[in-house]
């Protein structure tokens, strides 16, 4: 019998990854979602509950239907930018979703939870390498609104039974090398993706946000993760806790840095064509960098990325890409 895996946001971007890989590895994926974010057409691993995350009744009713072992939490709000403009929509989205949720485990007892949280938790980290136990100072409402809920895990934990694994992810990017799924957004804003959009002449105002930080070429640097591996990761945490993994904090990163300049780079190589673009002003809540420190993940779960060296990532975006944009002239 196939152990049900409730996957909260499973039409989206990263969930639909995870549900892919949870059906790869003998697991049955529920998805739950609103499909305001998501697409029903991601959703082919198992059956979809079309419902909002602060409706506690039908996630209880969810999971006590399917008989949930453990549930993936990857609803919410991820704009890093617009959590600036209206923090009060961040803030009720990631905060407010997720005490629903917690609201509807703890009546359904279902007590184990893998939730996405964020690189973004750090902030203005020092230069090199982010391990985990550094001091948490978000810089914008996106990743304060992470670690908020990571506070109110901890604190549930206390009060109620919960074994939860926090992921703090760094740079989610890259398709599922068979085609099915990839990025698919009304409003990109994604560097990946638009950069594309550009090369395809599909946006005409893509723009490099800061040249003159103090990085390798003055533009910003992170640590690009391909998806495939992100849902990889949530297979290793549903099989650790059900072994009886207590739960942990903990970074899914590759401990390499690729520059925003770098990136464009690559896509030229993939794609044959220079990207169009602009320099603009620095972005407000933008770190110069941030590099995952991966060693604890590796350790203690066994996880290792194993997709994300560059040339894949933009490989894998690019076919994808052209799948969805009949446009493009590659």
């Amino acid at each position: 019998m196939k152990i049900p895996v409730l996957v909260v946001g499973g039409a989206g971007y990263i969930g639909s990854h995870c549900a892919k890989a949870l059906a790869d590895a003998g697991y049955h994926p529920v998805c739950f979602d609103n499909l305001t974010a998501g697409h029903r057409e991601f959703v082919k691993w198992g059956p979809l509950i079309e419902g909002d995350i602060f409706d506690s009744a039908l996630i209880r009713k969810t999971i006590q239907e399917y008989q949930i072992a453990a549930v993936l939490h990857l609803a919410g709000y991820s704009e890093v930018g617009g959590s600036v403009i209206d923090p009060v929509r961040c803030y009720s989205a990631n905060v407010g979703g997720t005490l629903s949720l917690l609201e509807a485990m703890r009546d359904a007892h279902c007590s184990r939870l893998i939730f996405s949280s964020s690189g973004a938790v750090y902030g203005h980290a020092a230069p090199g390498l982010i391990p985990e136990q550094t001091a948490c100072s978000p810089v914008n409402p996106y990743g304060a609104s992470k670690w908020m809920i990571e506070r109110i895990l901890s604190d549930f934990r206390t009060a109620h039974p919960l074994n939860t694994i926090n992921f703090r992810f760094f740079n989610a990017c890259g398709a599922d090398p068979a085609g099915d799924l990839g990025e698919l957004r009304d409003n990109e804003t994604h560097l990946i993706p638009r950069a594309m959009m550009a090369v395809q002449g599909h946006l005409s105002d893509f723009a490099i946000y800061g040249n003159d930080y103090d990085t390798v070429d003055g533009t910003a640097v992170r640590d690009f993760i391909h998806v495939t591996d992100l849902a990889a990761a949530h297979v290793t945490a549903v099989a650790s806790l059900l072994r009886g993994h207590s739960g942990g904090t903990y970074n899914l990163g590759t401990g390499r840095g690729s520059s925003v300049s770098e990136i464009l780079t690559a896509i030229a190589a993939e794609t044959g064509r220079a990207v169009p673009h602009t320099v603009k002003a620095r972005r407000a809540g933008d770190p110069p960098s941030l590099i995952a420190d991966p060693s604890l993940s590796k350790r203690e779960l066994g996880f290792t990325a194993r997709h994300s060296d560059l040339p894949s990532i933009i490989r894998t975006a690019w076919a994808w890409h052209k799948t969805r944009h009949p446009a493009a002239r590659g």
